[in-house]
């Protein structure tokens, strides 16, 4: 693959959690000389393994992965850190001659390197702090009518219940003075010089909610509460963000005694399905994907998926990815 060719192909796989979107870029990795790039949140932390499915390294078949176990437990990590960073790694690949395979479930990251991100205002710890006083004692949804009166249009595109993006909205239009909105209109800069193809996976509701439901079950039973445990103790454990996803947070209820370990099975399965359609409603406003039915571990689905890449500019050929401007990769 010839590094200088102005749109150098990028593959970005979207969709659900459960959906088999590891897998997927596993096997298009293997077929078009790639390599994957992860885009979630949580597997970029060292020590989150088992909650936060990430692949272990006995089952990535040899595939080099980029941007996992790179922070410690502590770390503060934001999407724009994670737009520096995939840049770094988008460099290194195309030096190489490598295709880039994103796979994860964070939108926002995936959204920040491929759209680019707004230079907002510094952060104002005490005004966030304040704002978080403030939803603790009147509650989130006087945060969100705040809000809406600093901004509409960025409280239409934020749920009531997503404190933390409502502190940061509030904040920014405070800091600022002006909205929120208005920034991110007009302060992004695109990623540039790739072609980009975004595959999403549909799978069916009900198989997707049956997956999810024994992957948590799985989870519990393979090492969670271990896992969860370990980072509990952890010196500066109040300081470890990740504690917080899904899996993790119900697991510490477990350990607290607020909480049945039964009980914390089936709060997981519940908030985990929640969060897939939202995954869902997240990507659905997304441009260019091409969704297809199914899960990213069906062989019939990858199938579909190599024979459609080959119809776009970026098409594969014999174990390789070329465009009319790429030489293929031996």
């Amino acid at each position: 693959m010839n590094e200088s060719v102005a749109n150098y192909p990028l593959i970005a796989i979207v969709g659900p959690t459960a959906a088999g979107k590891s897998d997927l870029a596993l096997v298009l990795a293997e077929r078009l000389n790639g390599e994957v790039v992860n885009y979630d949140s949580v597997q970029l932390f060292r020590g989150f393994n088992v909650g936060s499915g990430k692949l272990p390294p006995a089952e990535r078949r040899g595939i080099v992965h980029h941007l996992l176990d790179r922070l410690e437990p502590t770390d503060v990590f934001n999407a724009g850190d994670y737009r520096r960073e995939a840049l770094k790694v988008l460099a290194d690949l195309r030096s190489r001659g490598k295709l880039p395979v994103f796979a994860g479930g964070t939108g926002l990251y995936l959204r920040a390197l491929l759209m680019g991100l707004f230079e907002g205002p510094a952060r104002s710890e005490a005004l966030r702090e304040r704002l978080r006083v403030m939803a603790e004692r009147r509650g989130r949804e006087f945060l969100h009518r705040l809000l809406a009166r600093l901004d509409a249009t960025a409280a239409a595109r934020i749920q009531p219940r997503d404190t933390q993006k409502l502190i940061r909205a509030v904040e920014v239009c405070i800091v600022a003075r002006q909205p929120i909105s208005a920034m991110h209109a007009s302060g992004r800069t695109a990623l540039e010089g790739y072609a980009v193809s975004k595959i999403g996976l549909n799978p069916p509701r009900a198989q997707l909610y049956d997956r999810i439901n024994r992957r948590v079950e799985r989870m519990f039973a393979t090492g969670l509460m271990d896992e969860t445990q370990a980072l509990a103790h952890h010196p500066d454990a109040a300081r470890i963000k990740p504690l917080s996803a899904l899996g993790y947070r119900q697991a510490c209820a477990v350990i607290d005694g607020t909480m049945t370990r039964e009980e914390a099975i089936s709060a997981t399965q519940s908030a985990t399905r929640h969060y897939a359609k939202r995954q869902l409603t997240w990507f659905r406003h997304e441009e260019d994907i091409n969704w297809f039915e199914g899960f990213g571990d069906d062989p019939q689905v990858q199938s579909r998926i190599l024979v459609t890449l080959g119809r776009t500019p970026v098409t594969a050929g014999k174990g390789a990815l070329a465009s009319p401007a790429v030489s293929p990769v031996l």
